[in-house]
């Protein structure tokens, strides 16, 4: 029968995130496997009106053990799809986790590549194409990108907290047009993609981040976030970046509040935004422990609407944790 496999586990020591990296496309369109946490974020407007995020987790385990056995999950992967539909009246998601490996879940490194049995993202030239199976809706949607990524914070080095190691490695590509089916019916839109890794996100002070990625009618686009504090207040913003709660919205579901209506300064802009639908709460306690508001926005300057995006609201359920 021969002894039995003993395994030691230890703490991991992961990557540091440093200024002035220098990104290699379509390398670092893939998976960064030694950091931290890392995440592929589609969201975006389809005719109709209707708001789609779709979401792809990839997460090191701090302790790690030396067990060569392919159960041992040296890296996991998360999911979270959703679509808000205003016929609907609340958000309809669904999420899907795994260990990597066994060809039902995967991270590529090369490029974009990444799927948990029939849920995937994946970059092909300048396309990305992603299908997403769930109960309640079935996505299949093509994402064309025009431009080269656009380098968030200090040319791809976004700080995330006053520490030094506190910052992620983020780009995005906004004004992706969109073309494919919602349940089998075709449409079109226009989509966001955010993809960030990090081994430091979340300073400890810090209880959770309000984010918005908009894509303005005129071709520009605005990003702006900032960290809250678990004693209240702000933790960390960017320079010349602000958030004013206008108005609450409470869940029937958790009670949780979240400030649904924001008005946001950023880069000299002064925008109002206002969700396509109050309803859009985040359920993810089955794979990321948390629960959570990610909505469609529309942005108002004065009385006009000047454009169309996403608000994300972490935190106000309990701090979050990565």
């Amino acid at each position: 029968m021969g002894l039995p496999l003993v395994s030691w586990a230890a703490k991991l020591r992961y990557p540091v995130v440093t200024p002035r990296p220098q990104f290699v496309f379509p390398r670092d369109h893939g998976a960064h496997p030694d950091y931290r946490i890392e995440w592929w974020y589609v969201t975006g407007w389809l005719a109709g009106p209707i708001g789609f995020q779709i979401t792809f987790f990839r997460a090191r385990p701090q302790e790690q053990s030396d067990n060569p056995s392919r159960f041992n999950p040296r890296q996991i992967l998360l999911a979270h799809a959703a679509i808000a539909d205003p016929k609907r009246g609340r958000l309809i998601h669904e999420e899907r986790a795994a260990r990597a490996g066994f060809a039902l879940a995967h991270a590529e490194t090369e490029r974009t590549g990444v799927w948990i049995d029939d849920w995937r993202l994946v970059l092909e030239g300048d396309k990305y194409h992603s299908q997403i199976a769930a109960r309640e809706f079935d996505l299949d949607l093509t994402f064309f990108a025009s431009d080269k990524p656009l380098l968030q914070g200090e040319a791809g080095f976004s700080r995330k907290g006053h520490r030094p190691e506190e910052a992620s490695y983020y780009y995005s590509q906004p004004h992706l047009q969109v073309l494919g089916s919602v349940n089998g019916a075709r449409i079109d839109g226009a989509a966001w993609l955010d993809h960030e890794w990090s081994s430091a996100y979340l300073a400890p002070e810090a209880a959770g981040w309000d984010w918005t990625g908009i894509n303005l009618f005129d071709g520009g686009s605005l990003t702006a976030f900032r960290m809250r504090g678990k004693t209240g207040g702000v933790h960390y913003a960017p320079p010349g970046v602000s958030f004013e709660p206008l108005r609450l919205w409470k869940s029937p579901r958790t009670a949780v509040q979240y400030p649904v209506e924001m008005r946001v300064r950023a880069r000299g802009t002064d925008l109002v935004l206002k969700p396509l639908m109050d309803d859009q709460e985040l359920d993810a306690r089955a794979s990321s422990a948390t629960i959570y508001w990610e909505g469609a926005v529309r942005a108002f300057e004065g009385k006009s609407e000047i454009g169309r995006g996403y608000l994300e609201l972490t935190g106000y359920w309990r701090p979050m944790s990565l």
